[in-house]
């Protein structure tokens, strides 16, 4: 039984999922988003004190009955040049870690972002086809790749492409029955981004778990020669 986090101090994306090691994939039990709400005249490390506080009685507390055995949270992009967006949330991630040690008795995994897709869906790992352009590589430097071993992450798509939209469609191949909230113009709400996010997380688990951490390698190739 994994719940998986995706933290940040305006949303929290959760989900818990039940890996009975014979389904190809983990049964989802709850797949849904906290956004702890704090007075604006509060502010700084007290607001996330409050948040913190919050997310744990409407959630954490709720999950005492459910026999959580392991809890992976999805670890904080580092590369943002705000260092005090990233002491926030770092901050704020070794709360809701303490949180769950405190109430669930589980000591949270961490996973990156770049680990929790590539090991939820290694078939998003490929050669990388465009470059920054748009244009198609050539054969040579297809080739070069290949001799380096270099496949990457979104390899198959554009740079620019859009990694949640694409981590989002990935989910719904998988469970076609979530029932992702919308706004009343119909559209995805962003918060089902972070719900997904957490998924993507615990799927990544449950792999890992299964298959290990092994490198996704090139181990053969072949040139299509086609022809009119």
């Amino acid at each position: 039984v994994i719940l998986g986090l995706d933290i940040s101090t305006a949303c929290i994306g959760a989900c818990l999922v039940v890996d009975d090691g014979k389904s190809d994939h983990p049964r989802i039990e709850i797949l849904t988003h906290k956004t702890p709400k704090v007075p604006k005249k509060i502010k700084g490390i007290e607001a996330l004190f409050i948040r913190k506080n919050i997310f744990v009685v409407v959630f954490i507390k709720t999950l005492t009955g459910y026999g959580i055995t392991d809890v992976v949270i999805e670890e904080p992009l580092l590369s943002s040049n705000n260092v005090n967006t990233v002491a926030t949330l770092l901050r704020f991630n070794g709360m809701i870690a303490e949180s769950v040690y405190h109430n669930l008795g589980v000591v949270p995994n961490f996973i990156s972002s770049y680990d929790a897709r590539m090991y939820s869906f290694p078939e998003l790992v490929s050669l990388r086809k465009f470059n920054k352009k748009g244009e198609e590589y050539s054969l040579s430097h297809v080739k070069k790749a290949i001799k380096d071993n270099h496949p990457v992450l979104f390899g198959a798509y554009p740079f620019d492409i859009d990694k949640k939209s694409v981590m989002m469609n990935m989910v719904n191949e998988v469970y076609p029955e979530i029932p992702w909230i919308l706004d009343k113009n119909g559209e995805l709400k962003k918060e089902n981004y972070d719900a997904c996010d957490s998924l993507i997380c615990a799927l990544a688990y449950v792999n890992i778990n299964h298959h290990g951490l092994s490198p996704i390698d090139i181990v053969d190739s072949s040139i299509d020669e086609k022809t009119d």
